[in-house]
């Protein structure tokens, strides 16, 4: 389909569910946090099933092509992959700088990481059981768990980005034998600190995708824009992708009016075009959204892009996340037409 639409991993999440209060109080927990959970922990994995189940008909609804499962059941993007790792001392955590500068908890690596069981095969499968769409799942990549860890065990960044690598290069594989059509990597830190990046997040990036053979995606991005308020004007770390293996790259153009000509320098990716800006709770018209494709046609062939919000919809209210992602999903089908 030609400019086919999908989130970029997150959905809003219930409020019978989560905390949402003390959700958006807080920058993304990089340790767990339960308490954020408003059901009892015996209740919790039929509530996070219930919760992908309302998140897969919405986008159904909305008239999304591609779904993913909302990432219902995690309380940040990257910690309930990041705690479920070897090498973890889950009794005593660490503290890093966030993206921010602040001084925030994260998982302390005590020991050599490595991946004890597949962590998000069940919700491949359960996401492929209610939609019969292709579908995605996300993963936090390697540099940016290396970055929100407290490394007490390598004593080098660079090897333990690469030990995290190792671990995701497995999560991928598997997710992609449980029936996921595309597994994206989360990579945000990319973009935070791009000398870091490219002194070995492009090599951890490649270890990560070492023998892949189905579909991946990097999301890159500034932050949640209703946390990181102060964003730059451009992508600080870009065109290093170019010579990457991945095949999708998430690009936030909305809330920052970004100028579009660096998408030429990915010529042979497809951009996953973010076109929802989330500093605001307005809901886009069809129409705006449209004018942002638009602008990004003249820079990237229309058969190179997937349509998608600039970040995560997880701090959004529902009735707003889904009106932004209606509006997303009519918009594309304007442009579409038009092509046609």
């Amino acid at each position: 389909m030609l400019l086919p639409s999908s989130l970029v991993g997150s959905y809003s999440q219930p409020d019978w569910l989560i905390d949402r209060a003390k959700l958006a109080g807080r920058f993304p927990p990089r340790t767990r946090a339960m308490e954020l959970w408003k059901v009892e922990p015996e209740l919790l994995e039929q509530a996070w099933d219930d919760a992908t189940i309302v998140a897969i008909r919405e986008q159904e609804k909305a008239g999304l092509d591609i779904i993913t499962d909302g990432e219902m059941r995690r309380e940040s993007y990257s910690n309930r992959f990041a705690t479920a790792l070897n090498g973890i001392d889950m009794e005593n955590h660490g503290t890093a700088l966030d993206r921010s500068g602040e001084p925030v908890p994260v998982p302390r690596v005590a020991g050599e990481i490595s991946r004890k069981h597949p962590v998000q095969v069940r919700d491949v499968e359960f996401m492929r059981r209610f939609t019969d769409k292709p579908i995605k799942i996300t993963v936090p990549g390697p540099f940016t768990m290396s970055q929100q860890a407290q490394d007490d065990h390598y004593g080098d960044l660079e090897a333990l980005a690469l030990a995290y690598a190792a671990a995701v290069n497995e999560e991928i594989k598997d997710l992609h034998a449980a029936g996921a059509d595309v597994v994206q990597l989360d990579e945000p830190y990319m973009q935070a600190r791009p000398d870091a990046a490219r002194q070995y997040g492009l090599k951890a990036l490649s270890r990560a995708l070492e023998g892949v053979e189905g579909m991946t995606a990097l999301h890159i991005c500034f932050g949640y824009a209703a946390l990181i308020h102060e964003r730059p004007e451009g992508y600080s770390f870009l065109p290093e992708l170019a010579g990457s293996a991945v095949q999708q790259i998430s690009i936030e153009t909305a809330q920052q009016d970004l100028d579009c000509t660096v998408l030429e320098s990915l010529p042979d990716k497809t951009i996953i075009l973010g076109v929802l800006d989330l500093s605001t709770h307005e809901v886009e018209t069809p129409e705006t959204v449209a004018a942002r494709i638009r602008k990004a046609l003249p820079h990237v062939d229309a058969s190179r892009v997937i349509v998608a919000p600039d970040c995560g919809l997880k701090y959004l209210p529902r009735d707003v996340a889904f009106g932004k992602m209606k509006a997303m999903a009519d918009g594309a089908r304007i442009v579409r037409e038009e092509l046609s």
